[in-house]
């Protein structure tokens, strides 16, 4: 993911966060808030030292939040600022877990489209 594609500052950091809505699973909390005139979305990650005591642990776990959200991309809007932060049990999600949480949360923060072929399934 591009550096263009990163909530860097601690002020986009605060702005989202003061002004944005959020919405929780179990193991993230989204944090959103529109940004009309952009040309793509931006993304925050945290991950801080309660969910994964190593370094090591929570870059995996970032890594797992951005190649979930690049396979995501197209699915996202654009004009869009959002923050994904890791909960305690993160840690212990691998890649598909991570994904399929994250598209959980996403759903509920109405970032995405809820997935058709799961309605279906449960009619069928």
């Amino acid at each position: 993911m591009r550096k263009s594609y990163r909530v860097k500052s601690e002020k986009d950091f605060q702005r989202v966060f003061s002004a944005g809505h959020s919405v929780a699973n179990r193991y993230f909390v989204i944090y959103q808030l529109a940004r009309p005139g952009q040309k793509h979305f931006r993304v925050g990650i945290s991950v801080g030292k309660k969910v994964g005591h190593t370094a090591v642990l929570r870059n995996q776990i970032k890594r797992y939040i951005r190649q979930s959200l690049h396979e995501l991309h197209d699915e996202l809007p654009r004009q869009m600022d959002f923050l994904v932060i890791a909960r305690k049990g993160a840690g212990s999600l691998d890649m598909a877990a991570t994904k399929s949480n994250l598209i959980h949360v996403l759903t509920l923060a109405r970032l995405l489209a809820a997935p058709a072929h799961s309605n279906q399934e449960e009619r069928g």
